[in-house]
């Protein structure tokens, strides 16, 4: 039922995942940087084409969900992969710290009155995986939610993986095909590119002295990230791990994902009735003559 990219960066789907045993950097025989550029160029080119065969087929969305550590490059690859669609076809969503109205509903209904609709994609940059993440790694975080039980906190994450599960079929069965990358990056590299945004005066505006706070819990999130991709990786919603290290070769492997799986949709162009194909023979005429 569910069709699945075949990639060595994809999550398996039997709780198996570990993340000791993802790469963050990209393998000796990656194509270089100017050769990843030129068939990122590529990718685009026919991303295009789908996407606007995706608009007109009008029976499947695309939902794409980035998750990752801050500097991981998630805006700038949500960017440079979808810089050649229509942006009449394709929303891009931002989840950050929930406002009083989202915190009154509960953890999915914030991202559920985004989704796209047939016909477009969507793009989640973070989603409703922060509510075991971020929130796992600061359980302090519940307290703005009121919720009825949230005394045992494991039997919390649990419940919140099998409300995602769910939620996830029941979206990929009335037409939405999700793809889920986490976008993993190293500590030492995130270190790199946080004194870059300090040294370069054109990227200050990109530094937070909170994302550098976050890097005391790397181990903690590197737990929720594992614990959350183990348990919600499944054929209608895969996990791809993409090694993040190098922007080039972590475009191009998330844009080759995205085209695969839309090639494999079997798009087309609707094809109209003979009466119809009859009557615009009759309008072009009247065109014709007028």
């Amino acid at each position: 039922m569910y069709k699945v990219v075949d990639s060595p960066y994809l999550a398996p789907f039997d709780s198996s995942f570990k993340h000791a045993s993802m790469p963050t950097a990209p393998p000796q025989e990656a194509p270089r940087k100017g050769k990843a550029r030129e068939r990122l160029k590529e990718q685009i080119d026919e991303l295009d084409e789908l996407q606007r065969k995706l608009y007109a087929h009008d029976h499947h969305s695309l939902l794409l969900i980035f998750q990752a550590m801050d500097a991981a490059g998630k805006d700038s690859t949500i960017r440079a992969v979808m810089s050649g669609i229509d942006p009449a076809g394709c929303q891009v969503f931002s989840f950050k710290q929930p406002s009083k109205e989202e915190l009154d509903h509960d953890f999915l209904w914030r991202t559920s009155c985004r989704l796209p609709e047939r016909g477009r994609i969507g793009i989640f940059n973070r989603s409703y995986y922060e509510e075991v993440l971020a929130v796992r790694v600061h359980p302090e975080y519940l307290t703005a939610q009121r919720l009825p039980q949230s005394d045992v906190l494991e039997t919390l994450w649990q419940e919140r993986y099998e409300s995602i599960c769910d939620h996830e079929k029941h979206l990929a069965r009335n037409g939405t095909v999700i793809l889920k990358f986490w976008l993993n990056i190293s500590r030492k590299e995130q270190r790199e590119r946080f004194l870059a945004r300090i040294d370069d005066p054109n990227k200050n505006w990109k530094f937070s002295e909170a994302d550098v706070a976050e890097r005391k819990d790397w181990k903690k999130y590197m737990q929720a990230y594992e614990q959350a991709v183990a348990a919600t990786s499944h054929p209608w919603a895969p996990w791809y791990v993409i090694p993040a290290d190098d922007k080039p070769y972590m475009r191009l492997t998330v844009a080759e994902i995205i085209v695969q799986r839309l090639r494999e949709l079997s798009l087309s162009y609707p094809v109209l009735d003979n009466e119809v194909l009859k009557r615009f023979k009759k309008i072009r005429k009247m065109l014709k003559d007028d």
